[in-house]
């Protein structure tokens, strides 16, 4: 008798766990298919003039055209992109503070290199290099992000909530089956959401009990 109460209480709480997932999966599409659309709304008629896409899987918003970026092997930006970064800025930390400040965890920018390095052909030293400089493009983003005067309420904000990650050629972009080296070189905004999180927190719970459960269903 006693055996037959825990395996109740077993399933029972399963069941919940299970549930409490599924109530955090919907909440998280829910909330990242609103980030989605607002960035669309905001951001889809300066697309093209800032040679920049926004993807809805990832709530990336993606600046693809390295000519525009930086001079090639500096981490200083360019006059065009302070440019953009004076429109995009203020427009998407206002975005997401205004309306989305609850479901935003961390806004990742993010800078991505080619896997070339100069004339070299030493794959660790030209990763490594790239990384270097990965990492102080991004710092210099942020740094210019944070002295633009139209987000200068937003700062406390941007300085607990932005990131910069300079990430080499680790996520290069592959097009049939190839290195596209000019669209490697970019940098994204990356949000990450408070429900994706928890989501990710409870599915660690679950595996364990699910793991469980096929194990003695097995036996």
């Amino acid at each position: 008798m006693v055996f037959l109460f825990i395996a109740v209480i077993y399933a029972q709480d399963a069941n919940q766990r299970t549930e409490n997932v599924s109530e955090i999966v919907n909440e998280w599409r829910d909330s990242e298919q609103d980030i989605w659309e607002a960035l669309w709304r905001e951001f889809e008629g300066d697309l093209e003039r800032w040679n920049a896409e926004i993807d809805r899987d990832t709530l990336t918003v993606r600046f693809v055209a390295p000519e525009v970026l930086f001079e090639a092997g500096s981490s200083e930006l360019a006059l065009r992109f302070e440019e953009i970064l004076d429109d995009f800025i203020p427009r998407y930390v206002a975005l997401l503070n205004d309306r989305f400040s609850e479901q935003v965890r961390e806004v990742r920018i993010e800078g991505h290199t080619s896997s070339e390095w100069g004339d070299s052909t030493d794959l660790t030293e030209a990763f490594l290099n790239n990384m270097e400089l990965s990492q102080q493009r991004t710092r210099e983003v942020l740094s210019y992000a944070l002295s633009i005067p139209a987000v200068s309420e937003f700062r406390s904000w941007i300085r607990s909530t932005v990131s910069a990650n300079g990430l080499s050629s680790a996520r290069l972009i592959i097009a049939n089956g190839t290195e596209d080296k000019v669209r490697s070189r970019r940098v994204e905004f990356t949000i990450r959401t408070k429900t994706k999180e928890a989501l990710f927190r409870i599915l660690d719970n679950v595996a364990p009990v699910l793991e469980d459960r096929s194990n003695e269903t097995i036996r």
